[in-house]
């Protein structure tokens, strides 16, 4: 179950990175949203 976790904090990291990555072409913002990871995607979802 532990390695699961992982892979689902590296795959959300890694969607949160894409997205901010897409919208502002900015590595500043890009590593700020892969530390809120999920909490980024669940507000891009909820804003969109």
């Amino acid at each position: 179950m532990g390695n699961n976790i992982k892979h689902g904090i590296s795959f959300g990291s890694a969607l949160a990175i894409c997205i901010s990555w897409s919208l502002h072409k900015s590595i500043l913002w890009a590593i700020l949203h892969g530390v809120f990871s999920w909490a980024y995607v669940v507000y891009y979802i909820v804003t969109r």
